[in-house]
């Protein structure tokens, strides 16, 4: 690897190359941290550093970019010294000291992506260019994390996505700059297949109602694999478009399709909509095949079993975190979001400031912003305390690796927030999977000079 000193130019290093540069009486700056700070995209040389909050504040996920912003928030209070600390208090091992990173205070700037891949693009782009962040974070929406990831490999900028689930994230669309906390689709059919045969038996009928988009189009493959492991049957797989709201038109169908089961690969405001129709529908009245028809949600939130109310009772689906565990990361974080928003935190939130700090914690133990080293000090590391149990940033495909949840709409809920019961922990060892089954490849870590 060569390393760039000011003032000499990437194109006089391709055309002379590092002996020609030795001959000019420049030294090459190699092997220091010094070198490093002086030649990679928005290297912070004052007393700020900034992050760029990419958020769907408008559009299908806007409830969930609302929730991120005020994790993001509070993670930079807390980085900065401000509050209670939080997370910074349970995280192990940790290098964060509450003063910032490298002693330079944290600032942010964001962008609303309107839950649109192309919007985030463009304001990771200007957050980028424009507003100097040295890391991008936030979103909703896999098909804005899978832009917003190849955009920051292109610039050399690291991005700690927020909530992405699809498969193709950390699979045939991983970057070597983006990193992912949230849980996949993949692991969601990893922990709610068993639980489904246990309720509802083997011999069902699945009809889907699938978001079309990369996150929809893995949640149905995953959903499919794990039920027809069961013995399910896959009568039909019917696509939807991202921010529908009249599903009328694809729920007749299914009263006379023969299926007993409505998996909803739906999520934010879609998944709402359409399980609040289909109960409009009748759908959880009736019976078909002898059985009484179900619906499942496989990936599910608080703020949409809120947005769902009655709809919501007694359906399954995952989440990649709970306000209401007991463990000590998950009783600081709630704490401190409660104490500062009134409202228990949802998953995004969660998942929002836990990536914050994980990005703070790596350039602390790497000494320095420059992203190569700051992506090793990522890769491989295992820590705990976040509210997930011990977690794994594995090396191969940068997916956390780390229990999940299985949960059910609350059938006597005590409260606005009481929506969700924790059916089941699953634990790291039974989600973990080989990441070469989704192929893709990670690329370099060289960045590209100076944001070129």
């Amino acid at each position: 690897m060569t390393i760039f000193k000011r003032g000499v130019s990437r194109r006089r290093v391709l055309q002379t190359g590092l002996a020609g540069i030795i001959g000019s009486g420049v030294a090459p700056l190699v092997f220091t941290k010094g070198a490093w700070a002086q030649e990679f995209c928005n290297n912070p040389t004052g007393d700020t550093v900034t992050f760029g909050l990419n958020l769907p504040l408008t559009g299908t996920y806007a409830e969930e970019g609302a929730d991120e912003q005020k994790a993001y928030e509070l993670a930079i209070a807390h980085l900065n010294g401000e509050g209670d600390g939080g997370l910074l208090n349970v995280l192990t091992p940790s290098a964060l000291k509450g003063n910032g990173i490298l002693g330079k205070k944290v600032a942010f700037v964001s962008s609303d992506s309107q839950t649109k891949s192309d919007v985030a693009r463009a304001g990771a782009t200007r957050m980028i260019e424009r507003d100097g962040a040295i890391m991008i974070t936030g979103g909703s929406s896999s098909g804005e994390a899978i832009a917003v990831q190849g955009l920051c490999q292109e610039m050399g900028v690291i991005f700690m996505a927020g909530l992405t689930h699809s498969n193709d994230t950390t699979g045939k669309d991983k970057r070597r700059y983006g990193f992912r906390h949230f849980f996949n689709a993949y692991q969601s059919g990893i922990g709610l297949g068993p639980v489904l045969g246990q309720e509802y038996g083997a011999d069902r009928r699945a009809y889907h109602l699938t978001a079309d988009y990369t996150w929809g189009w893995t949640q149905e493959e995953s959903m499919k694999e794990a039920t027809e492991a069961l013995g399910w049957e896959t009568v039909a797989a019917v696509r939807t478009p991202l921010g529908a709201t009249d599903y009328s038109q694809y729920l007749t169908p299914i009263l006379n399709s023969g299926a007993d089961v409505l998996i909803l690969n739906h999520y934010g405001l879609d998944m709402v909509n359409s399980l609040t129709q289909a109960v409009q529908f009748g759908m959880r009245d009736r019976q078909a095949n002898g059985k009484d028809f179900q619906i499942v949600t496989p990936l599910i939130s608080e703020l949409m079993a809120k947005g769902a109310g009655e709809s919501v009772k007694g359906i399954f689906g995952t989440s990649n975190w709970h306000w209401n565990l007991q463990d000590p990361g998950s009783v600081a974080f709630t704490k401190s979001f409660g104490a500062a928003y009134g409202t228990p935190p949802s998953q995004a939130a969660h998942t929002a400031y836990v990536q914050a700090l994980l990005y703070a914690d790596a350039v602390e133990r790497a000494g320095t912003f420059y992203p190569p080293e700051v992506i090793k000090a990522l890769e491989g590391f295992e820590f705990d305390g976040m509210g997930n149990g011990r977690t794994l940033y594995r090396a191969e495909d940068h997916q956390c690796m780390k229990s999940i949840l299985v949960v059910q709409g609350n059938e006597s809920p005590t409260s606005e927030f009481d929506v969700l019961n924790v059916v089941q922990e699953v634990d790291r060892d039974v989600t973990t999977y080989d990441p070469s089954i989704f192929g893709g490849d990670l690329g370099p870590a060289e960045p590209v000079p100076m944001c070129a």
